[in-house]
C-alpha cells in the first residue's frame, strides 16, 4: 500500500497527563507501518462537558501503510492499554487518540468519520495542528490556521504547558 500522511489529535485528562501522551507518541511510531513525522508542543486545555480536570492535547503528523480502519484498531488498543474504559461522553480519559485526516480521503462508516468533523470548530485540536501544519486544509475546506482564526477565546481555553 502506498505510504498515506495523516494528523492525529491526542489528549489526556486523568492520571500522569503528561506521561500519557508521551507514551502514546513513542507507542505510535512503534506501530508497524506508521512513522510520527512532526509533534507540536502540549498545551493545557478547557475540557468539554462536565469533566473537571483540564486536558493535555498534543497534535501529530504521520505517515502510515496502515488503512484508516487499521490506524483506528490501534488507537483503540493504545486507549485501553492505557487505561480508558468505556463510559460516559465527556468523562475522564487517560487517553484520546483521534484520526483528524487520512491523506485527502473522506470516510464515514458508524465507527470512522474522516476528515473529523468537528477539528475546524475545537481550539484543542487547532492550536497544535497550527504548530505542525498551519496551512494543511482540514474538511472543511479551510486551513488550520483559517480555521484557528474563527475561533473566539483561544488564548483563555488553551495555553502552552510548561
Amino acid at each position: 500500500m502506498k505510504a498515506v500522511d495523516c494528523l492525529i489529535a491526542l489528549g489526556s485528562n486523568s492520571g500522569n497527563r503528561l506521561s500519557h501522551l508521551r507514551q502514546a507518541v513513542s507507542d505510535i511510531d512503534k506501530i508497524p507501518g506508521v512513522k510520527v513525522l512532526k509533534k507540536s508542543r502540549v498545551y493545557q486545555t478547557q475540557p468539554l462537558g462536565p469533566s473537571r480536570r483540564d486536558f493535555l492535547n498534543c497534535a501529530l503528523k504521520i505517515r502510515t501503510t496502515k488503512t484508516a480502519m487499521g490506524l483506528l484498531i490501534e488507537f483503540k488498543r493504545l486507549e485501553f492499554l492505557s487505561g480508558r474504559k468505556s463510559g460516559k461522553r465527556w468523562g475522564p480519559r487517560p487517553l484520546d487518540i483521534d484520526l483528524i485526516t487520512y491523506g485527502n480521503a473522506r470516510i464515514k462508516t458508524p465507527w470512522l468519520t474522516v476528515p473529523h468533523s468537528e477539528a475546524a470548530k475545537r481550539a484543542f485540536v487547532l492550536v497544535p495542528l497550527s504548530d505542525i501544519v498551519p496551512k494543511v486544509k482540514l474538511g472543511s475546506g479551510a486551513t488550520v490556521q483559517e480555521a484557528l482564526s474563527r475561533l473566539k477565546d483561544v488564548s483563555r481555553t488553551v495555553k502552552l504547558f510548561s
